[in-house]
């Protein structure tokens, strides 16, 4: 039996250890991707109490001397007093959620429970009334019950039900089967923390101890129950605050737990077993230990990279399964500008070589305008890619063996890039040699031929994925308001109702037209700008063919021109801000060249630049009130 009670009580250490560690990395998964979120915060004050319980639970029954065990099993107490509170906290802000805003009583009570949650921490940390010394009973090291004690229980059991008919309230004001299912798994997985939190030694210490085996078993079977119920609340909190599909959801908290949580915690089991085993068989210090803790570790960062691809599929992909599987086929074949850059510099290199060139380049055709994409060797064609003729019928040409026609253009012959399939050009390659003069070999020809297909095949590769990219920033503006008008309808579909988007502040609205400048030729910052929701922006759709980058492109691009004095542009001071602007931004210019155009340091025009973004700001604002008062205009 002694042995019994010995393998229940290390046991349940670990799984205190353990559901310390899940707590903790719950705390941060909330406090990374929900922090904005009301509920997401006080979920996470209820996680920081439990892994400040299971952590100092832990030090008490490993300290070395009596002193150390009583200052952890007071340090716990940081847990416990405040645990009644960020309950209360938290079903406020569930209640909220739901569409049920605090008229004042729940607001004042939970800032009560925080004060009274205080007092109790500060009793607790000496002596006296609410807990006594540190005592001891079947090897157990507990705080013994003073005279406040029943007065704590009843605050704790008090807060605790009036937290549950908070979430009972917010359960039937939830409007979806899936709100409805994920409050009930809410419900469920918020018995967890306050029963793990109950200060069961200090009630009634040496009455439960009378039946050790009995005691732990409750204890550890009480552990094994906590850590599902903190990980189905995790669950039903993870959705709160983002607008992000269920899939994206599930999969990154799934991913969460994985690596965190379940590799600590294992990886802590087995330290534990086997430390306890060496001891056992008399090896003490033993390298067993440190061994098994690095392999542990390894082998489940193994496991779980195998095996966690075929697990979220079959778990959270359900029958969209093919068009995820084609999600993830896309982003690993696409060819981006820096793949397409670095196979076109090989080719480039390859084709210098057999064709003898001192220099290469390659230019792309598209829209009617060209577009020089990459050049090797000692000259630079960068400078003069503006005299590039994007049609060839007027420049010199002549017929090579196997590479076909050639032109000449400077001191570069032109090889033109078709389209596969098709005699439409797509792009130049260009070459500073004197080959196809003198002539080049067979073999040479051929394989110049062969290196012109496959740029050629990469270029086209390259123009289709463009199509795709535009076809992404006219989806993803629309897919992330439908996403979040889903999140906002998720618990209170109240929230349906409310406006696009208020207009920021100025300060915020200057620091997203600055953003959105940065990108102002492509990348999230346009893309997925918040200004993307402006009337003037929407209303600016309809020019741009339901682009919505391209609808924010212009609009910037007017707000600009707002900032333009009238009159011939010069380099004066009274053209300062739109010449910074219009270089900067719209040319896409480097800082240091702009500096060196305008005659000043970059220290200075950084300061001028601050002043040329809200000058930019304020035109957008001046244009949000137009397009706000045009369909008042009309009716």
């Amino acid at each position: 039996m002694p042995v019994l009670n010995d393998l229940f009580r290390v046991l349940n250490e670990i799984l205190i250890a353990g559901n310390a560690v899940t707590a903790l990395a719950l705390l941060l998964y909330a406090l990374t991707f929900n922090l904005r979120d009301r509920v997401a915060r006080t979920f996470a004050l209820i996680m920081g109490c439990s892994a400040v319980i299971g952590a100092t639970d832990i030090l008490a029954a490993t300290a070395g001397g009596a002193a150390e065990r009583e200052a952890w099993l007071r340090l716990q107490w940081l847990g416990i007093a405040f645990i009644p509170a960020a309950y209360l906290h938290f079903s406020d802000a569930l209640l909220e959620a739901t569409g049920r805003p605090s008229r004042g009583r729940r607001f004042w009570a939970v800032r009560l429970a925080y004060v009274a949650g205080l007092g109790a921490f500060l009793l607790a940390a000496q002596p006296a009334l609410l807990v006594a010394r540190a005592t001891e009973a079947g090897g157990v090291p507990y705080l013994a019950a003073g005279l406040l004690f029943p007065l704590f229980l009843l605050f704790y059991l008090a807060s605790l039900a009036i937290s549950a008919t908070s979430f009972w309230r917010a359960y039937r004001r939830c409007r979806t089967s899936t709100s409805r299912r994920r409050m009930r798994y809410l419900m469920l997985g918020a018995a967890g923390p306050p029963l793990v939190a109950y200060p069961f030694l200090t009630a009634g210490g040496p009455f439960l101890l009378q039946w050790p085996l009995v005691f732990w078993t409750a204890q550890t079977s009480m552990n094994v129950l906590a850590a599902v119920q903190i990980v189905l609340m995790a669950y039903a909190v993870a959705y709160y605050g983002i607008s992000y599909p269920d899939r994206v959801v599930k999969s990154r908290l799934f991913q969460w737990l994985l690596r965190g949580p379940l590799v600590a915690s294992t990886v802590l089991a087995v330290t534990v077993v086997v430390n306890r085993l060496s001891l056992w068989i008399g090896f003490e210090q033993s390298p067993l230990v440190p061994i098994a803790m690095v392999s542990t570790l390894l082998l489940l960062q193994f496991a779980i990279t195998l095996a966690r691809p075929s697990i979220e599929r079959w778990l959270f992909y359900g029958q969209d399964r093919e068009d995820i599987a084609r999600l993830h086929l896309l982003e690993e074949r696409l060819l981006t500008t820096g793949d397409l850059r670095q196979f076109l510099e090989a080719i480039l290199n390859a084709v210098s070589d057999v064709a003898g060139a001192s220099s290469a380049f390659l230019a792309i055709i598209a829209d009617g305008r060209v577009e020089l994409e990459v050049a090797v060797g000692t000259e630079d064609p960068f400078q003069e890619i503006e005299g590039l003729p994007p049609h060839l019928s007027d420049s010199p040409s002549r017929d090579v063996p196997e590479v076909g026609r050639v032109f000449a253009w400077d001191s570069y012959w032109l090889v033109p890039l078709h389209q596969p399939g098709t005699s439409t050009i797509i792009g130049l390659l260009g070459l500073r040699t004197r080959a196809f003069e003198d002539g080049l070999s067979q073999r040479s020809s051929s394989a110049v031929r062969l290196l012109a297909d496959r740029a050629a095949f990469a270029v086209a590769e390259r123009l289709l994925q463009r199509d795709v990219f535009q076809a992404v920033d006219r989806l993803v503006p629309q897919a992330e308001e439908v996403q979040r008008l889903r999140a906002v309808g998720r618990y209170a579909g109240t929230g349906l109702l409310e406006p696009e988007l208020p207009l920021p502040s100025e300060p915020d609205l200057a620091h997203l037209v600055r953003e959105a400048l940065t990108h102002y030729w492509g990348g999230p910052r346009l893309t997925r700008s918040p200004l993307l929701r402006l009337r003037v922006v929407q209303q600016a759709m309809s020019e741009n063919d339901g682009n919505a980058a391209n609808a924010l492109r212009s609009v910037l691009t007017r707000a600009v021109e707002r900032v333009r004095p009238t009159g011939e542009r010069r380099f004066t001071g009274e053209w300062m801000l739109y010449n910074i602007l219009e270089m900067k931004f719209l040319q896409g210019r480097k800082v240091r060249d702009v500096a060196l155009r305008l005659a000043m340091s970059e220290a200075d025009l950084y300061r001028k630049q601050r002043v040329a973004i809200e000058a930019v700001a304020a035109a957008i604002a001046q244009m949000e009130a137009e397009a706000a008062a045009r369909p008042a205009a009309r009716g």
